[in-house]
């Protein structure tokens, strides 16, 4: 982890086009301001976690989903079903 000591006003360049500016700071709280590319996806840490999370768990059903159909893929097919016979009125 990289560790920097910056003052109100001052900024940081990531990458050549994400710059981070230190707005404001009151005690222990530090406002950054940020300019980045429309490209760039921006989330907060518990955000990003929780669509990981997501995502596993969507992929974790997919693979299970797929099991099954492979599964059921192997098996003979069941035979064709025929309507019910009906009896006719004379």
């Amino acid at each position: 982890m990289l560790y920097l000591t910056r003052k109100i006003g001052e900024s940081v360049i990531i990458n050549d086009d994400i710059e981070v500016t230190v707005v404001d700071i009151r005690g222990k709280s530090i406002k950054l301001g940020f300019t980045f590319p429309s490209s760039a996806t921006v989330l907060r840490r518990e955000i990003f976690e929780r669509i990981q999370e997501e995502n596993r768990a969507a992929a974790a059903v997919g693979s299970e989903a797929l099991a099954d159909a492979i599964r059921d893929a192997g098996s003979p097919p069941s035979p064709p079903s025929t309507p019910p016979k009906t009896e006719t009125g004379s």
